[in-house]
């Protein structure tokens, strides 16, 4: 029988389609021909596979060869699918026997050589092949990312040949022998690096807590980026199935995977010129933006107001959903976008308004379109606007005080209270529905009157009632975890609205 077929996975946001690989040999002229929507580098692997076998000392068919890429409306791209074609074919033509080939998937690129060349997207390739339970085969150089992956059988091979050993039976290919660290969350920046700044660590270890967005202003050098970067330091560390998801992401935009760090939340920090697409994603070919490379981690976008206001404004739905959907022509692909927002921003574009060392040399009308430059809906969505003010120069040289925490003592606080969080709605303050913030934000009758006039008088919106209520829940649950919303609390979350308005 001149027909063989192979299993391999395409590349879909961070899904990993399958897809068959049916090669058919007939009687013809020789010739090679790819179907099945493929783009111009999986056409092109007619030449590469052709020189690789016959480079592997086998013999490429005389006869026409009919590749066929199933399913047909699935756009397929890239070198990934070289190796299954290379099997199908040798398969086709009785060189390699076809009894493994139906349970196992193959992925990676042919070099002439016949030597096999990494491939992006392994991780979900192979997380849908474990929920499939079969066999995956992969190139040496991305073993290390395999080994991340447990309860699934992954061989690696680093040519060709070895692959055609082993379906022959004749040698065994090993399993991926590296062994991830879990990259706790200790070898990163430390807070108690941070001198004072009482209440934005205050903030920064709600924001923790609750998974709150929050935004830094103050003059220049006052600390706001060393909190920023020390915030993932204080979260609680991500589950596995997290830290695979995350993975998933940087494996499809073609980074390599710190196997040291692989389980420490990301911590993403764009410069102030980058384009909408590079924040979140897009190309003809579709790959992750910043705002996806920092799922389950921290998006720090220093000098806010920098940010071209365009840019500035696709935040706003991935804030609210936790996922983009990036349309091209085409092809859609969905990527996640579970993130924090940690903004930072000076007071007014020269730094210094309200600083009481520094002399501002703004107008009111300079620092009123400064501040502008960031719209109302996008800071109706930041939970926490915390002022940075600038450190006397006896606190940073004198002692340290017993305030200056360092960040185990702060995170064991915040697992403490995440923990009240998830035993209660199983997901973060931030992420409860309207239904839950009835039932776990309940207030007395006292409270909800001395609420109701705080909030006609700062003429907030309703999505900002709720996410005060998100606070004030956090600020609970650091409190011990009450069932009821104190005054203290609601006064405490609703001071880090204060300051959120451009005009105020």
């Amino acid at each position: 029988m001149s027909l063989a077929v192979t299993l391999s996975r395409a590349q879909e946001g961070i899904s990993a389609p399958q897809v068959m690989v049916e090669v058919h040999l007939s009687g013809g002229l020789p010739s090679t021909n790819i179907v099945g929507l493929p783009e111009a580098a999986v056409r092109e692997a007619r030449d590469r596979v052709r020189v690789a076998i016959q480079n592997t000392a086998f013999e490429y068919p005389g006869r026409r060869v009919t590749v066929n890429l199933a399913p047909a409306e699935l756009p397929k791209d890239g070198g990934r699918f070289d190796l299954a074609i290379a099997l199908g074919i040798l398969a086709a033509s009785g060189q390699v026997p076809r009894d493994k080939l139906d349970d196992c998937e193959f992925l990676g690129e042919l070099a002439l050589t016949g030597a096999l060349r990494s491939v992006s997207g392994v991780l979900p390739a192979l997380l849908r092949a474990r929920a499939r339970g079969r066999r995956v085969l992969v190139p040496y150089e991305n073993s290390a990312e395999a080994a991340l992956v447990p309860d699934v059988d992954v061989r690696v091979a680093r040519t060709l040949a070895e692959v055609c050993g082993w379906l022959r039976g004749a040698e065994e290919l090993p399993a991926p022998v590296a062994t991830p660290s879990t990259g706790g969350a200790d070898d990163g920046p430390d807070l108690r690096d941070v001198r004072g700044q009482l209440q934005a660590r205050r903030a920064l270890e709600i924001t923790a807590v609750g998974g709150h967005h929050l935004l830094l202003m103050g003059p220049p050098g006052t600390g706001k980026t060393m909190l920023a970067e020390r915030l993932p330091g204080i979260m609680p560390p991500l589950s596995e199935s997290e830290a695979l998801e995350t993975c998933a992401v940087a494996s499809v935009s073609g980074q390599v995977i710190d196997l040291a760090r692989w389980r420490r939340r990301p911590f993403r920090a764009p410069h102030h010129t980058a384009s909408a697409v590079a924040l979140v994603g897009g190309g003809s070919y579709p790959r992750p933006g910043e705002i996806s490379l920092a799922h389950n981690g921290v998006l720090f976008l220093d000098e806010l107001p920098e940010f071209s206001r365009q840019v500035l404004e696709v935040l706003r739905e991935p804030m609210e959903s936790g996922q983009i959907l990036i349309s091209r022509a085409a092809r859609q692909s969905m990527f996640p976008a579970q993130f924090q927002l940690v903004g930072a921003m000076n007071p007014c574009p020269c730094g210094y308004a309200g600083d009481p060392t520094q002399r501002c040399h703004c107008t009111p009308d300079q620092i009123q379109r400064y501040r502008s430059r960031i719209s109302g809906p996008l800071l109706d969505r930041i939970d926490l606007c915390v002022e940075v003010p600038q450190v006397p120069l006896a606190d940073l040289g004198g002692p340290r005080s017993g305030n200056d925490e360092d960040s185990a003592t702060v995170r064991a606080r915040v697992l403490a209270a995440r923990r009240q969080s998830l035993m209660r709605a199983g997901r973060p303050n931030a992420e409860i529905s309207v239904r839950e913030l009835e039932r776990d934000c309940a207030l007395g009758p006292a409270e909800r009157r001395w609420f109701e006039t705080a909030l006609e008088r700062l003429g907030l919106s309703a999505r900002a009632y709720h996410r005060v209520l998100r606070v004030a829940r956090t600020i609970a649950d650091l409190d011990g975890g009450t069932a009821l919303l104190e005054r203290e609390h609601l006064a405490e979350a609703l001071q880090y609205r204060r300051v959120q308005s451009p005009g105020r």
